[in-house]
């Protein structure tokens, strides 16, 4: 029987933007992309599921904002390159600042 498939623990704080807030979970890999071809040569199954950050809403709202599903499944498909784009990375570093139940107006 093959292991059961685990998600990341939910922390305490944005993965993005280190503020206490509720979190959501953000895919990564988006999940309606998870049947294309494309995506699973580059990505096993297991990594399609738990490849996730827990983000703040305005964090996940950015993402979304600024990305293509495509350009997150191929590009965007970790923290690190998330954080590679000054747009998003700008947006993060000024959210930091702001108390916790803040939310910008878009």
């Amino acid at each position: 029987m093959p292991e059961p498939i685990r998600l990341p623990p939910q922390p305490d704080a944005c993965e993005l933007c280190g503020r206490a807030s509720t979190l959501t979970r953000h895919h990564l890999i988006p999940k309606a992309l998870h049947d294309k071809p494309y995506v699973q040569k580059r990505f096993g199954k297991s990594e399609r599921i738990t490849a996730t950050l827990w983000v703040c809403r305005p964090c996940h709202n950015q993402i979304h904002k600024l990305f293509s599903e495509k350009e997150l499944a191929l590009t965007y498909n970790n923290r690190d390159a998330l954080l590679g784009d000054e747009r998003l990375r700008t947006f993060v570093r000024w959210l930091a600042g702001k108390p916790a139940g803040f939310t910008p107006r878009h």
